[in-house]
């Protein structure tokens, strides 16, 4: 099979097609036919060196992935050879074939497309791991999600309204802010204009937030603790400003604040599939309804590859960046 490679020096030059041997499904996995996969943030730290795949998972980039049943293995009865599937797998998307335990495994939301659809799975899991899950997210609480409009971010600002709640965001363009308005957001905020902890509490006073999704890190975690109510929760996926960052940790005692980080893929195969349980029961229907949706940003054949990787690093794209490894 063709699969993505890359080399030691971690830049998007290394990154280059390469033919190995497909692999075959263990008990309990499938073998997927990929026919697009997802760009994520995690796989541009991977190839930089930073983010190892655990021991048993495939050491090929890529952790969402949409196509064709291939083959199962030994005990799966969910799955048939020829179902057309998205999934969350533990690495190896960005090849010809993955296998993936058939728990991760997702059927497409009816009207969806492949090329769509393999942009569902790493944020869809990831927004109900935090925001459910780590976060305890009821209606009538105050949200801010960073970086709405990207695939994480659009994803959150839907799955925060979807449950009820009052939903604020940053980007740093108005057509990105225009996007997360669109998809839901109550208040966007343009953070290269505006200090957007000024900005929210001209909006809600003395209320404060309940829950803050951090993509950001650097100085904002100070402004984001502060930010919070009483019992309010700090949520933390990422560092695009940096991990090192010194804080004042007193509103943590005096307003009994959480924080809470995570990873997708340091979950157990058990945990993640209790999340597609409950994405498959309680959001699918809503995909299907077109009350939730997906944006890709652009669709790129596989051998541009190393572009993807660029524009997710510029953050040029809004929404998900997709490769094409078997177009429709």
């Amino acid at each position: 099979m063709r699969h993505v490679d890359y080399g030691p020096d971690g830049s998007p030059d290394s990154l280059r097609i390469a033919t190995s041997a497909a692999p075959a499904p263990k008990a309990g996995e499938v073998l997927i036919e990929v026919h697009y996969a997802g760009v994520n943030g995690p796989d541009i730290i991977q190839r930089k060196g930073l983010y190892p795949p655990p021991p048993d998972a495939s050491p090929i980039l890529g952790l969402e992935v949409s196509g064709r049943i291939a083959a199962l293995g030994e005990g799966v009865n969910d799955w048939a050879v020829g179902d057309m599937v998205c999934a969350l797998v533990p690495g190896g998307g960005y090849a010809e074939f993955c296998t993936v335990p058939a728990g991760h495994v997702l059927p497409l939301p009816p009207g969806m497309g492949l090329a769509d659809a393999a942009g569902l799975p790493e944020v869809w899991f990831t927004v109900w791991a935090n925001l459910v899950d780590m976060g305890h997210i009821n209606s009538g609480d105050y949200v801010l999600i960073h970086g709405g409009a990207g695939g994480v971010g659009l994803a959150a600002i839907q799955l925060a309204n979807h449950l009820g709640a009052r939903v604020f965001t940053t980007e740093g363009s108005e057509e990105k802010l225009a996007l997360c308005r669109d998809f839901g957001a109550d208040v966007a905020i343009n953070y290269q204009t505006t200090d957007f902890s000024t900005a929210i509490k001209a909006e809600i006073g003395k209320r404060g937030l309940d829950i803050v999704l951090d993509i950001v890190g650097g100085p904002a975690l100070h402004k984001n603790l502060h930010l919070l109510r009483r019992g309010g929760r700090l949520l933390v996926i990422a560092f695009n400003q940096g991990a090192k960052v010194e804080i004042d940790m007193m509103p943590v005692l005096t307003r009994r604040l959480s924080i809470a980080g995570s990873t997708l893929r340091a979950r157990t195969n058990e945990e993640k599939t209790a999340i597609r349980d409950e994405l498959l029961h309680q959001l699918w229907p809503a995909f299907a309804m077109g009350t939730l949706r997906t944006h890709t940003h652009v669709v790129l054949p596989l051998e541009r590859v190393a572009d993807a990787h660029r524009m997710m690093e510029a953050a040029e794209h809004v929404g998900k960046i997709i490769l094409a490894i078997k177009p429709e």
